[in-house]
């Protein structure tokens, strides 16, 4: 594509916003809350809503059945053989607005009103997932209606249950694998560095959560009769968890750390360039210094470091005044954040040896695994990759952050282990957009530079064709 098209393509965009933002509010309308079951007709509702608006834009659109909310499958592949195959995933569904009295609205009702940093639009799912959803289906509007034609071989697949734990996702992944075909996933369900500066999410930590439960006597005994030579549970349970750190915040399991690659010197590079700020970002929730692995940047052991949390913890009495108890039993919820490298079930399993080597005599330990998925990393020397540098710097006239991100999203890495696909994760939210929360939000500036990065983005996509 030459300047000239594209530059036709950003215009139409820009002359066209209004009717942009009317097509977005038309979907924020619908309560198409997955997580609760008398909103189902709403989420078939929006699921319809969105094949339609597909099929209008020239797509081949469908609803693909599963058992619980169906997922929506569109195709436009008519760039030729030789063009790029994108998949592009999103979701119509919205978490709950409880509690409605936070809300300065009805969440269902889009809001336009001015904030401290210009216009933005509020109600449910104005930014998860909606919004952003929309941006880059305006981006693609605006592409087919300048050129009559998008220059990569498009796919869209929008979930339904993306905010109620996706339980029909992976088996609509199998039955859908040829139709989802693809040299790359696009993600728009993340955030930018700031408001100003765009940012590429090129690592995600994975995730291993269980349940440690110690039992030792056969009930809970009074400790005036009992105490001292009956083996206290939570004893044993605050041993095992005490030892699970050294005094450098290491975590002492070991090989733990197996498989774990430093991350490169150019990456670690950019992140200081960020200008980070550590210590405000500690004093927004009230802490003064970092408590993690020494030596490492906050940046560094949040993106690219593994943890060990321990979520809760209980066991005995815990009401009002003193019960004079030894429980039989205590316990404590984990969660392990992974990093590229580490292997899920090894890092289970070496956890399950260190608590059985520190039992102490009498006690039992007992395991419930409640999910493991590995961390991931997207190569930044991927040709996706480098055409959204390329796209996203032309935009902002700033290069993109090369963001990690601590948290973990499931969807991306079923992609890799059922599709065999990579994912490029670009989105325009805000820290302050409150999802999840009442008043959610998505400013205005960015749903537009959004709009005009994305289609900057496929544009650069078929030029790497």
């Amino acid at each position: 594509m030459d300047n000239s098209s594209l530059d036709a393509v950003l215009a139409h965009i820009d002359a066209n916003i209004d009717s942009s933002r009317a097509r977005w509010f038309d979907l924020l309308r619908i309560p198409s809350i997955s997580a609760q079951p008398a909103h189902k007709p709403d989420c078939i509702r929006a699921a319809e809503h969105m094949r339609d608006l597909l099929t209008g834009m020239g797509f081949e659109a469908r609803l693909s059945e599963t058992e619980g909310l169906p997922g929506v499958i569109a195709t436009h592949h008519h760039a030729g053989g030789n063009a790029p195959r994108v998949l592009f995933y999103g979701h119509y569904d919205v978490q709950p607005a409880d509690p409605i009295a936070l809300w300065h609205s009805d969440p269902f009702d889009p809001q336009l009103v001015e904030g401290p940093n210009g216009a933005r639009v509020v109600a449910r799912g104005a930014v998860d997932d909606k919004g952003q959803v929309m941006m880059v289906l305006e981006a693609i509007r605006a592409h087919l209606a300048v050129n009559r034609a998008l220059p990569v071989n498009l796919t869209v697949l929008l979930e339904g249950e993306e905010e109620c734990g996706s339980p029909s996702l992976e088996a609509m992944l199998d039955a859908e694998r040829a139709a989802l075909a693809a040299d790359f996933v696009l993600v728009a369900d993340t955030n930018m560095w700031n408001r100003d500066t765009p940012a590429i999410t090129t690592s995600l930590r994975g995730l291993a959560a269980l349940e440690l439960r110690i039992t030792g006597p056969n009930r809970d005994l009074h400790s005036g009769l009992f105490g001292g030579p009956a083996l206290n549970p939570i004893r044993a349970l605050t041993r095992i968890l005490g030892d699970l750190f050294d005094e450098t915040g290491t975590i002492a399991i070991p090989g733990f750390y197996d498989g774990i690659a430093e991350i490169p010197a150019d990456v670690l590079a950019s992140w200081k360039a960020t200008g980070f700020d550590e210590a405000g970002w500690l004093a927004a929730i009230g802490l003064d210094r970092a408590s993690g692995e020494q030596g490492r940047s906050v940046l560094e052991q949040n993106w690219s470091r593994p943890t060990a949390e321990i979520n809760g913890i209980f066991g005995g009495y815990q009401g009002a005044g003193s019960k004079t108890v030894i429980p039989a039993e205590a316990g404590a919820k984990l969660t392990f954040r992974l990093v590229p490298g580490q292997n899920p079930d090894a890092v289970i399993a070496g956890f399950k040896r260190f608590v059985q080597q520190r039992l102490l005599p009498g006690a039992q330990a007992h395991f419930e695994v409640y999910g493991a998925s590995p961390g991931l990393m997207v190569p930044i020397d991927a040709p996706f990759v480098r055409a959204a540098r390329g796209a996203l710097a032309a935009e902002f006239g700033k290069a993109p952050v090369l963001a990690g991100c601590g948290a973990s999203i499931p969807v991306v890495e079923a992609f890799e282990r059922q599709l065999g696909l990579q994912t490029l994760l670009v989105g325009f939210g805000l820290d302050d957009d409150c999802i999840h929360s009442p008043n959610e939000k998505f400013e205005m500036r960015c749903f537009h530079r959004g709009m005009r990065a994305e289609a900057r983005m496929l544009a650069a996509f078929g030029m790497e064709g």
